[in-house]
């Protein structure tokens, strides 16, 4: 799956980059029609410790689905937000199915 990735007042290293990607390709097993999605990862001025925001858009036939996590660190943010996404795809090819 195609994914962009925005990362705002920090630069991404390789590592958090491939880890959101492999995260996301699993995703596919869920639902094989996403087109392709959206990353932005910021760094909040926050005092508290969670202060890394990642949202995650996915483009789907007729949809576009949407999760954002704040966290303690963007690889604990992302294992939130692909999670959400993972119950939205499924509960979207449960409708799907429900209609055929």
């Amino acid at each position: 799956m195609k994914l962009q990735m925005h990362s705002i007042h920090f630069d991404a290293d390789q590592k958090l980059v491939d880890f959101i990607q492999k995260k996301a390709d699993k995703l596919d097993t869920f639902y094989d029609r996403i087109v392709d999605g959206e990353v932005i990862m910021r760094v909040e001025k926050d005092e508290s410790r969670d202060n890394k925001v990642i949202e995650i858009k996915l483009n789907i036939p007729g949809a576009q689905l949407f999760a954002k996590e704040q966290a303690k660190s963007f690889e604990a943010g992302a294992d939130e937000a692909i999670e959400s996404l993972r119950r939205q795809l499924k509960k979207k090819k449960e409708k799907q199915l429900a209609h055929h």
